[in-house]
């Protein structure tokens, strides 16, 4: 997530607010889709490839961004790019994808087990999530970025995990899938009512796995609007 990104429109009008709330269905139906599609022995091409088919199916116009679907060891890396590694048991699985409606993009992401996990991964998994409804919770208007990053950040570095999270808790989405404001450490600014922000957390561990999940929130004078309907327990296929 770059430091330039685009200011011109941080506060969503309700017509846009709209077009969010659909992209994100959109994102939605797809998730629920994949669920049923995923099997042990796909590559993550295969599984990238029948995500954005989806999405088109679906109504999108196109894709808010290339589309990640990384496996096992590749989910320590939080913008891995789809290989023809084999999705095999054992595995976690991350998911980033959304699609374009009406010139407004998606945003999700949603780590899942294939066959069974580990302790150490459900343990992870576990940490992120907490971390997740967290900064979930405290977002509303007038809440500093700061404050929404170190939510999050609190919860996983009291478990250990600080130094494996690697990226900002969020950003804006609009017209750009990346927009300001930045949900970061370093962030100077404040949540508004009618943004829309991604809360995403993750942890990535060298050599082992990572997990990320993540959201797309409407920010109101009394808390979010979550704009992203999918299940967020553990799901292990």
């Amino acid at each position: 997530m770059g430091e330039n990104l685009n200011r011109d429109n941080m506060i969503k009008s309700p017509d846009e607010i709209i077009k969010i709330l659909k992209a994100e269905a959109i994102g939605d139906k797809c998730f629920e889709h994949i669920l049923g599609y995923i099997r042990a022995g796909m590559t993550e091409k295969q599984v990238a490839d029948e995500i954005e088919k989806t999405l088109f199916a679906l109504g999108a116009e196109g894709l808010a961004f290339e589309t990640i679907c990384v496996s096992g060891v590749n989910t320590n890396q939080p913008h891995g790019v789809p290989s023809d590694k084999v999705i095999m048991e054992g595995d976690l699985l991350t998911m980033d994808f959304g699609g374009i409606y009406h010139g407004f993009c998606g945003d999700m992401t949603r780590t899942v087990g294939i066959g069974y996990l580990s302790q150490e991964q459900k343990q992870v998994y576990d940490v992120v999530l907490k971390a997740q409804l967290a900064s979930l919770d405290i977002c509303k208007a007038g809440v500093t970025c700061f404050d929404a990053d170190k939510a999050a950040r609190d919860i996983i570095t009291d478990a250990g995990y600080g130094e494996y999270f690697i990226h900002t808790t969020g950003h804006g989405v609009g017209r750009e899938v990346h927009e300001a404001p930045r949900l970061a450490t370093n962030s100077e600014d404040i949540l508004a009512e009618n943004m829309a922000v991604t809360i995403e957390p993750g942890i990535y561990i060298p050599e082992k796995f990572g997990v990320r999940i993540e959201d797309l929130a409407i920010i109101t004078e009394f808390g979010i609007i979550n704009a992203t309907n999918s299940v967020k327990d553990l799901i292990i296929l």
